[in-house]
């Protein structure tokens, strides 16, 4: 397990390297930069003063020394200073995450507490009502885009139930644990929706083909008890495939609150990504999407570390 879980932090290091460089580079090909935004770019602007704020905030240099000194500060911890604001940026992350983390770990309960139930019922009951049912419900919700929803959802409660559900604004859990899951149920619903489809649809499949297999056939013979044979030794079996969907989706759920938080007016790490896009503020988008990367990568490496548990056959050597 030990030497496993060394090589796994080994690839965690080479992957987020990989995603540095590649946000870093992308970044610097949108036209324009922070300097043009802060001044215009529509001639009126003094060329020496665009060139010396340029020199202040280090963009004249080659990109490959920008990327050496970003990544050195960031081995010491340090993600730099937003350009716009002046302001140390990791505390500006740390008081954002807790937003986009309850968004998206909330939007994943729906979508476990909804999805698996719906799975078995459909693959217990193939070729019914209630299978054409969940299989139809499956459908819309890979089909209905998550911002559309949302949108809807925020004139849906604008008009029949106003005051109930907030549509703007959040709640911090340590000022009240009801305001605050009041605040994000709204866009957890509308994050939930495409997971949960995705998920019913692996839970059916799976436990489709785990009931057809010949240990499930036997346990039946010996006359063990139906719920036993479907959660003891269906299910079990039928949630690896499923809980491997669900760790990527997680990386799916992150990426998209940073629309639904921009819909919903939540101040999460999205809308803070989202701001320094607009103003080319390099420093801010590069340790959000760092933050984002890593918490994919790691909930990736935490499920595959739930392996073993599920199926005791898996070792890790």
């Amino acid at each position: 397990m030990i030497r496993y879980l060394a090589r796994r932090l080994l690839q965690v290091v080479f992957v987020l390297f990989g995603v540095s460089v590649a946000v870093f580079m992308m970044l610097r090909l949108i036209p324009g930069d922070v300097v043009d935004v802060i001044l215009g770019t529509e001639g009126t602007a003094n060329p020496e003063r665009l060139a010396e704020l340029r020199k202040l905030f280090g963009l004249d240099r080659p990109l490959y020394a920008q990327y050496l000194t970003w990544l050195g500060n960031l081995l010491h911890g340090d993600l730099g200073r937003s350009i716009r604001t002046g302001r140390p940026i990791l505390p500006d992350i740390l008081a954002r995450l807790p937003v986009t983390f309850q968004l998206a770990g909330l939007a994943m309960i729906f979508s476990l507490v909804v999805a698996i139930p719906l799975g078995v019922l459909s693959a217990v009951r193939p070729e019914t009502r209630l299978d054409s049912v969940v299989r139809i419900v499956g459908l819309l919700g890979l089909s209905i885009p998550s911002f559309w929803l949302a949108t809807m959802l925020i004139l849906l409660i604008s008009r029949i139930a106003h005051g109930l559900l907030p549509t703007s604004g959040y709640v911090p859990l340590k000022t009240s644990v009801l305001g605050s899951v009041k605040s994000v149920l709204l866009p957890s619903l509308a994050l939930a929706a495409p997971n949960t489809a995705i998920l019913m649809r692996m839970t059916r499949s799976s436990m489709l083909e785990i009931l057809r297999q010949e240990y499930i056939v036997s346990a039946r013979a010996k006359g063990l008890h139906e719920g036993s044979v479907l959660f003891r030794h269906a299910l079990r079996n039928a949630l690896i495939p499923v809980i491997t969907v669900a760790g990527v989706q997680v990386g799916y759920l992150l990426g998209g609150a940073i629309i639904i938080e921009q819909v919903f007016a939540r101040p999460g790490v999205g809308t803070l990504i989202l701001n320094g896009i607009a103003q080319r503020d390099y420093p801010v988008v590069q340790a959000g999407v760092l933050f984002v990367a890593t918490s994919f990568v790691l909930a990736n490496l935490t499920v595959d570390l739930c392996y073993g548990y599920l199926d005791p056959r898996i070792h890790y050597d």
